[in-house]
């Protein structure tokens, strides 16, 4: 049936549009294009370094929030709107990926301000267990990613790495109040936001007109 449609089409014998009646020339639309990792990998730059830096200690510990207007405002929307725009074009991997993150995110933001607001009625000697089980629910899904797209150039496994070895550490210092801990997984979070500028950098060059940057060869083929 589609092939009969598209004969008829070729053939002109289909019936004429009204646009077509009137003369005037029918609008071709441009199939969506792009490169949405020039949205979503600075959003998720921004949003790292702001969590990295409130791990360190740059703010008081007493400031858990100052890390959220960003992540809020920049890095959930700005994925989400990448994970669209992957899917519009097609790139399904690539919306996975950008859609999981935007889920992190959003969803770190939504548990510490429902933490500091009491939002879900979560008692404060449940705080910890409930960081605990967000932590250990994220870090799932990010080994299981990991794993999964082994077959992406190096530079994408090695932030995935570093995403997995920071939600470790941030959940044994979480388990074990231990602030050292977190500082080290601060460090870590900050360490795949530098990845993330590297590759950033490469998408950026390459979408001015330059040469990208080695990101290097896929662990599995």
């Amino acid at each position: 049936m589609t092939d009969l449609d598209a004969s008829a089409s070729n053939s002109g014998t289909g019936p004429a549009t009204e646009t077509e009646i009137a003369g005037d020339p029918v609008p071709i639309m441009a199939p969506l294009a792009g490169d949405p990792s020039m949205l979503g990998l600075p959003v998720f730059i921004v949003g790292s370094v702001a969590l990295g830096l409130v791990l360190v200690g740059v703010v008081p510990a007493t400031a858990v929030g100052a890390s959220l207007p960003i992540i809020l405002a920049a890095t959930s929307i700005g994925l989400f709107i990448a994970t669209i725009w992957s899917a519009a074009i097609g790139q399904s991997a690539v919306a996975s990926i950008f859609g999981i993150f935007a889920g992190f995110w959003l969803s770190y933001a939504v548990l510490v301000l429902g933490l500091i607001r009491g939002w879900f009625g979560i008692t404060a000697l449940a705080a910890a267990s409930t960081q605990e089980l967000f932590l250990i629910s994220w870090l799932v899904i990010v080994v299981v990613l990991t794993l999964a797209t082994l077959r992406l150039p190096l530079a994408f496994t090695v932030i995935f790495v570093l995403v997995d070895v920071a939600l470790l550490l941030v959940l044994l210092g979480t388990e074990e109040a231990s602030t050292g801990l977190l500082k080290t997984g601060g460090y870590v979070v900050l360490a795949f936001a530098a990845v993330g500028v590297y590759v950033f950098y490469g998408a950026a060059s390459l979408a001015t007109g330059g040469k990208g940057v080695n990101l290097g060869k896929p662990l599995q083929h």
